[in-house]
């Protein structure tokens, strides 16, 4: 959008205040709110915050940053609209006080990736799939533990879910995304909505709305939206299935005309890659200490690291291509969840698909039997790997991957880890209600 039309809808919306809206860097979305009146100047010259107080951006000798607007990203709140004060939003990039970017910002990581895959005459896009819950609200505000429904997969259900997907499409509509499916997913209370793929960077921004959106939604229809990865004991949990593809030239770099799946080489190389690094990559896809109690065996979550067409254990699905519809040629990649920060799991996704390309590395063969089924002794003997089995194993791979410590940079690499680890000798240390109806008596 250029300038003078964002000046249109703000006098067409009647729009009183303007969100300035960044990540940190565990994907949490932050803002800093200024009056209409101040937008002009901070389209010129930014708006100075306090990085020291934002996760992840605190370092010893500097604190000042300033956030300059992406204008691409301008929308006005749909929620806002025509109450006397409506309000607008737009993304913001994270600047040092000499004007370089903050090289700690997420959306810059993503963007250096970007740009890597651009010198390679690549552009990469995805299309990532959010599972969610919703809970019920008592009537003092505090969230009710159990879901909202009994429904199942595709039900149709009249207890009011299907009424609230329909606002939060409406919503996502509003932020200019394009939504292309709504339904309730597997377990009690679980939703996906999806919206059409994009560049990794416009996903990644989607992604961080998406979020944001669902949640106001739903806390304006006397419910709550969690998109933590495991929430519920013996149900599913919710994943963000991401679909990938590589472009070139306009033409899909994934499909081949004559090669098994019709997939080429850069996407075996692509696959690859992602399969190599998949250990160390969980510490950012799979960010949170509940994460794991989803990546199990039982749950339909992808634990054994393979790939294949037809089987939905895999870790990397290759949904059927169409031979007609090349473009439509993608990998996906089963094991994310939703509570990940987007900037930073694309960019290593991204990154470690470059690195089978730019190596040449060599895909497995695929799998086509569903793992669930195979014996221990069976995935043994087929030298079949499972992903990190919690946080602090996929820290440890983190730590010792070069090539995700070199797209995070050394320095945030060490606050990521830090952070994280943190939060898993919290849980270690705590003693859970388990424990305690486990042994208090008995021992």
């Amino acid at each position: 959008m250029t300038t003078e039309q964002i000046r249109e809808e703000i006098v067409k919306h009647k729009v009183k205040f303007i969100h300035l809206q960044f990540s940190d860097l565990l994907g949490v979305l932050k803002a800093v709110t200024i009056p209409v009146q101040q937008f002009g100047d901070t389209i010129k010259h930014g708006k100075w915050f306090d990085g020291s107080s934002i996760e992840g951006f605190a370092r010893i000798s500097e604190s000042d940053m300033f956030l300059k607007p992406d204008l691409e990203t301008f929308c006005v709140i749909p929620w806002t609209r025509g109450n006397g004060y409506t309000e607008a939003r737009v993304i913001c990039d994270v600047f040092t006080p000499d004007g370089e970017p903050f090289t700690g910002d997420p959306r810059y990581i993503l963007k250096k990736q970007l740009a890597r895959a651009k010198k390679l005459g690549f552009d990469y896009y995805v299309a990532p799939e959010l599972e969610f819950f919703l809970m019920k609200r008592k009537e003092d505000g505090t969230i009710e533990p159990l879901p909202h429904d009994k429904a199942g997969y595709f039900d149709q259900t009249i207890d009011g879910a299907t009424a609230v997907r329909h606002a939060m499409g409406t919503a996502l509509a509003g932020f200019g995304m394009e939504v292309e499916a709504l339904h309730h997913e597997v377990a009690n209370g679980q939703h996906e909505i999806n919206f059409k793929y994009s560049d990794a960077l416009c996903a990644a921004d989607n992604t961080i709305t998406f979020r944001y959106a669902l949640k106001m939604v739903a806390k304006k229809m006397g419910l709550h939206a969690t998109f933590m990865a495991k929430p519920f004991y013996g149900i599913n949990g919710s994943g963000m299935h991401t679909n990938q593809s590589l472009f070139s030239e306009g033409k899909n770099a994934f499909y081949s005309d004559d090669k098994k799946y019709h997939l080429s080489d850069y996407a075996l190389q692509f696959i690859a890659g992602q399969l190599g690094h998949i250990k160390g990559m969980n510490a950012i896809i799979n960010p949170t200490v509940n994460s794991y109690k989803r990546l199990v065996v039982g749950y339909e979550a992808p634990v054994y690291i393979s790939w294949g067409q037809t089987n939905r254990s895999a870790l990397m699905r290759i949904p059927r291509v169409n031979p007609d519809k090349p473009q439509t040629t993608r990998c996906e990649l089963r094991c994310p969840d939703p509570t990940c920060n987007p900037y930073l799991a694309y960019a290593v996704m991204l990154s470690a698909g470059l690195d089978g390309i730019e190596n040449k590395l060599q895909a497995p063969e695929p799998i086509e039997e569903s793992t669930y089924e195979m014996t221990p002794e069976e995935i043994v003997n087929r030298g079949i790997d499972t992903v990190s089995r919690d946080l602090y194993s996929a820290l440890l791979a983190m730590k010792d991957d070069k090539m995700i410590n070199d797209v995070l940079g050394k320095e945030m690499a060490k606050r990521y880890y830090e952070i994280k680890m943190s939060e898993w000798d919290d849980f270690r240390l705590h003693v859970s209600e388990w424990e305690r109806e486990r042994y208090l008596e008995v021992y």
